[in-house]
């Protein structure tokens, strides 16, 4: 089976190298750490399998699992991420993504995760499961943004950069930009802006 890494921590890469190049049945023919990089070796290669992260330097894994899928129809996707926030994942898995994985859970899930996919199933990891199987009952599961991405727009409103939102809310810069990435997708804004009208007319804020 061909496959196809995508993240932009190298030490993640070589570790899933190593990992999965343990079994002789699976080869990784490319690795890459963004999405123009990813969408040039899925053309290139025409790989069986991507995994990828979510988060990338020059966007994020739908931006790329939508350009590979062009490419590339039949291939299967694995997404290998830390996130495990129920609207997100929900997003994620509306691509048609055949595989979620927790970067926190076992090589072995993910291995069995590939072999899942190989034979034509789909695989969420444990967590993920028991995480959609919660958000089932959660209250503000309707509401456009969640509860989390409501203090970070409070925050970004009171022009606060990702520094100090980080700091505000105890998180890191990384997670900040995912939220504010996710924020400006579901408003369907484009700037600053028109992020904050649209917040105020919709009482978001």
């Amino acid at each position: 089976m061909k496959i196809v890494l995508v993240d932009d921590h190298s030490i993640m890469l070589d570790g899933l190298r190593r990992l999965i190049e343990e079994d002789d049945m699976l080869q990784i023919v490319g690795t890459a750490g963004t999405v123009v990089e990813g969408a040039r070796l899925i053309g290139m290669e025409k790989p069986d399998l991507l995994i990828t992260d979510y988060n990338l330097t020059d966007g994020d894994g739908l931006s790329l699992i939508q350009k590979a899928r062009r490419l590339h129809p039949d291939l299967k996707v694995i997404v290998l991420s830390m996130h495990d926030e129920s609207h997100l994942v929900k997003e994620i898995l509306k691509e048609g993504v055949n595989g979620y994985v927790l970067k926190k859970d076992s090589k072995e899930e993910l291995l069995k995760a590939i072999y899942e996919v190989r034979g034509g199933k789909m695989f969420l990891s444990h967590d993920i499961n028991a995480m959609l199987v919660k958000s089932l009952y959660e209250p503000d599961e309707g509401k456009l943004l969640t509860a989390r991405e409501r203090e970070v727009l409070h925050l970004i409103a009171k022009e606060y950069t990702n520094k100090q939102i980080a700091e505000e809310l105890f998180i890191s810069e990384r997670t900040v930009e995912t939220h504010r990435k996710n924020i400006f997708r579901k408003t369907k804004t484009s700037s600053l802006v028109g992020l904050i009208k649209f917040a105020y007319a919709n009482n978001l804020i």
